[in-house]
C-alpha cells in the first residue's frame, strides 16, 4: 500500500487562482510514483467564490477535501485547522497563489526518504516585492535572530514537507497567538534547506498589508522572546543613573559656583523624555499580559462550519 501525502493549502479569497494552482498541482501529482496524495483545502473565511470552486474539484476529483471555517482567523489558525485534520504521513503546505513552484514537492518528497523530517524552501529571490518589503523583512529576521535563543530560518516561509511526527508535535502546541514559522524551528527535529525563486503572485492581490506584517512580527518577537521586557529594565536603569548623575552635577554647580537652577524647556524635555520611555515601556508589558490574558481564556482556537460535504459543526478545544 502506498503512503499517503497530504497536501494543505491555506486559503482566503482566492478564487482567481485556485483552478490554475490544482492544475499545476495535479501535473506534479500525477508525475509521482508510489505515493498517494490529499489535497486539503482549509478556507479561512473566503468572501469570494472560493469554496464553491473547491467543491466543484471535490466532484471531479475525491483527492480533495476541504475544512470550511466559520470566519476568517488568520492563516496561522487556518494552518492548524490543516494539521488537524491532515490524513497522511507526511504534509506540505503551499499557498494558493503560486508564488511558491509547486513542482518543488518533488525533490521535498526526495529528501524525506532520505530521513529529514522537515524539509523547507528557502526563497533566494522575492520577484513582485518592493523594496520596503524585502528590506523589512531582512531586518526583522536579524533582530529575531539575535533575540531569540533558538536558531530562526530566514527567508523561509510555510512551503515545507513536514513529517508526521512533526506535525503531531504542532498539534499539541494549542496556543491562539501563533507564529508558525517560529514553531518550526522551536520544534527541531532533522531539517533540510532547498533553495528556489520565489514568483509574483498568479493572480489575485496579497492578504498581508503592511498592518497584518507588523502584528506578525510583534507576534513573532513576542512568542519567542521576552528580550523587549529586558530591554526595557536595561533601558530604565540607563536612564535613572543618567537623571541620579545629572541631578549631582546641577547640586555641585549650586553649591560650589552659586548658580540657579534655571531651564524649563530642558525640564520639560526631560519630563517629555521619560515620560514616552515610561509609556513605550508599558506598552511592551501590554502585548504580553495581552498574549497571557487571551490564553487563560481557553477558548476554541477555530471553529469550522464544514468539513468536506458534512454538515455537522466540529468544534476543536485546546489541548
Amino acid at each position: 500500500m502506498h503512503k499517503l501525502i497530504t497536501i494543505m493549502v491555506p486559503t482566503y479569497n482566492e478564487d482567481q487562482v485556485i483552478e490554475q494552482f490544482y492544475d499545476r498541482i495535479n501535473d506534479v501529482t500525477n508525475g509521482i510514483n508510489n505515493y498517494e496524495f490529499e489535497l486539503l483545502f482549509v478556507n479561512d473565511g473566503s468572501e469570494d467564490s472560493t469554496l464553491s470552486i473547491i467543491k466543484k474539484l471535490r466532484n471531479t476529483d475525491n483527492r480533495v477535501s476541504y475544512v470550511d471555517l466559520s470566519r476568517n482567523f488568520g492563516k496561522e489558525i487556518a494552518m492548524l485547522a490543516g494539521f488537524d485534520y491532515a490524513k497522511g504521513e507526511a504534509v506540505i503546505i503551499i499557498d494558493a497563489d503560486l508564488q511558491d513552484p509547486p513542482e518543488l514537492i518533488t525533490d521535498m518528497i526526495h529528501y524525506w526518504e532520505q530521513g529529514y523530517d522537515d524539509v523547507y524552501a528557502k526563497r533566494s529571490d522575492r520577484q513582485g516585492e518592493t523594496w520596503l518589503k524585502k528590506w523589512t523583512s531582512k531586518n526583522f529576521y536579524k533582530v529575531l535572530k539575535k533575540t531569540s535563543s533558538i536558531p530562526i530560518q530566514e527567508d523561509t516561509g510555510d512551503f515545507r514537507l513536514l513529517d508526521q511526527r512533526c506535525v503531531n508535535a504542532l498539534r499539541k502546541l494549542r496556543e491562539s497567538q501563533r507564529y508558525t514559522k517560529g514553531l518550526f524551528s522551536w520544534l527541531g527535529f532533522k531539517k533540510k534547506e532547498i533553495l528556489f525563486n520565489r514568483d509574483p503572485r498568479a493572480g489575485g492581490e496579497t492578504k498581508w498589508n503592511y498592518p497584518k506584517l507588523i502584528n506578525l512580527a510583534i507576534e513573532g518577537i513576542t512568542s519567542f522572546t521576552t528580550y523587549p521586557l529586558k530591554l526595557s529594565s536595561y533601558l530604565g536603569v540607563i536612564i535613572s543613573l543618567g537623571a541620579f548623575i545629572y541631578m549631582l552635577f546641577v547640586i555641585f554647580k549650586t553649591i560650589v559656583f552659586g548658580e540657579s537652577v534655571t531651564g524649563y524647556p530642558s525640564l520639560m524635555s526631560v519630563i517629555l523624555f521619560l515620560g514616552g520611555i515610561q509609556l513605550l515601556s508599558l506598552g511592551v508589558i501590554g502585548e504580553y499580559l495581552g498574549r497571557i490574558f487571551n490564553e487563560t481564556k481557553k477558548r476554541p482556537v477555530y471553529l469550522v462550519q464544514e468539513y468536506n460535504d458534512k454538515k455537522d459543526l466540529v468544534i476543536h478545544e485546546n489541548k
